[in-house]
């Protein structure tokens, strides 16, 4: 697998013109999120592009894992644009309809069958926080900056993100996060559970691409459906249901079940086929 170089990076930071876009190579889909100038700020309709290219990696078989990063390393995103607090989201109306869109893509995040990985440099926080958590996996460098601050602005948090906060770093901590909308720096995320990885910045590319890889090299029956059943579990499930039983039973009807067990007897790597 190869990655954009920083100097192609640059270059296509300056001629896209779009906030958010999708680039697909090597089973991986890259979500990038583009308005440097206001360190990725997010308006009400790159939530909605957002939710969308999240639907195009899932419709898209080429695509077996999604990478959500910034075109700029100052910033993941520092979260919502503060000029649609007097615009759409003045009344509780446009506020309503702000969230929704927000609620939509954390719940396209976190139920897609894809695994989902955010690579991030700089402030991460408020609504790039919540695009982060939603995230099957978190990796940063040792910029990464991270809060979760609608206290400060009078506001409280939605139900499904305050869900995926407490499942990723227990009551405890997500009342902190919460109570003080305080921004902490990489490590303490990292002991708090929010990132499972501190990379140096100039191996957090690299990392995260091969990292990518592994899961793509795997079957991809088998890791939707873990994806799937963790997802229940987190839900309250304890025992399987039909849906998770009949899961299991499919894989070991699969053909790339008999090719896993195949390339293991014969010391090969599998060639598996399900997209």
């Amino acid at each position: 697998m190869s990655f954009p170089h920083k100097k192609e990076l640059k270059k296509l930071t300056l001629t896209d013109e779009k906030k958010v876009y999708l680039d697909v190579k090597d089973g991986v889909g890259t979500i990038y999120i583009n308005r440097p100038e206001k360190r990725n700020a997010l308006t009400y309709e790159m939530w909605v592009d957002l939710a969308r290219l999240v639907d195009e990696c899932n419709e898209n078989s080429e695509i077996k894992v999604i990478v959500f990063r910034s075109t700029t390393d100052v910033a993941f995103s520092a979260g919502a644009d503060i000029g649609e607090f007097k615009t759409i989201r003045y009344t509780a109306e446009g506020a309503a309809k702000y969230n929704d869109a927000t609620m939509v893509l954390e719940e396209k995040i976190a139920k897609s069958p894809k695994p989902s990985i955010a690579m991030i440099s700089g402030f991460c926080v408020g609504g790039g926080c919540e695009i982060a958590v939603a995230c099957d996996f978190r990796f940063s460098d040792n910029s990464g900056r991270f809060g979760i601050t609608p206290a400060k602005l009078g506001l409280i948090y939605n139900t499904p993100g305050t869900k995926n906060l407490v499942d990723l770093v227990g009551p405890a901590h997500a009342k902190d996060i919460l109570f003080t909308g305080r921004i902490m720096e990489a490590e303490e995320a990292f002991q708090m559970g929010l990132i499972n990885r501190i990379i140096d910045k100039t191996q957090l590319e690299a990392e995260t691409y091969q990292f990518a890889k592994l899961i793509c090299q795997n079957a991809q029956m088998a890791v939707r459906g873990s994806k799937t059943i963790i997802n229940r579990v987190l839900e309250g499930d304890v025992k399987d249901s039909e849906k998770t039983a009949e899961l299991v039973l499919e894989s070991f009807e699969s053909d790339d079940y008999r090719e896993g067990v195949s390339a293991f007897l014969e010391k090969r790597k599998p060639n598996f086929t399900f997209s």
